[in-house]
């Protein structure tokens, strides 16, 4: 429970520093897909390799866009999401996105973490390009929350590639 209080202080803290950018910055960015690559249960001893896919919308909600995604390890877990994100812009190439979703997990043989329904908190390290893709770290925290009885929870780092389109808003 502790990771998780700490993750959403420092998601709240990011959108309250998203809140203050300047908005020119955000207005024209695109949707993206993002495709990722990395470790899952990075900090324990299940380590196993992750692929991510995530589908980011521009539709905004204040400050927040809507984020929907999916990965896979190869311990055959799996774990389908769908949240909320906020991009924070340092001049314009710098963007931090931290990000807040829930989804169904299933550990496959991988680790378990308690239950199916799980929360991810995440915060990702983006370079911005001419063309508006980006190359990013990203770094999480996956857990139940303490809603059973089980709650290990862990956590992933991943390299993802955002690609920009306009596919989702034609």
């Amino acid at each position: 429970m502790a990771r998780l209080t700490g993750s959403l202080g420092c998601l709240a803290a990011m959108a309250i520093m998203a809140g203050l950018q300047a908005p020119a910055r955000a207005d024209g960015e695109p949707d993206f897909v993002t495709i990722g690559g990395g470790g899952f249960d990075v900090n324990d001893n299940e380590t196993a390799a992750q692929l991510e896919l995530q589908f980011r919308l521009n539709n905004r909600f204040w400050i927040f866009k809507p984020q929907v995604g999916l990965f896979v390890t190869s311990e055959a877990a799996f774990y389908a999401y769908a949240g909320i994100l906020t991009d924070v812009f340092f001049g314009r190439r710098l963007v931090i996105s931290p990000s807040f979703s829930v989804g169904a997990h299933h550990e496959g043989d991988g680790k378990e973490l308690g239950g199916p329904l799980e929360f991810r908190s995440a915060i990702e390290f983006a370079w911005r390009f001419d063309d508006r893709s980006r190359l990013a770290i990203q770094g999480g925290h996956i857990s139940n929350a303490s809603i059973y009885d089980a709650n290990p929870g862990t956590e992933f780092l991943m390299l993802n590639y955002s690609i920009p389109t306009d596919v989702f808003s034609r």
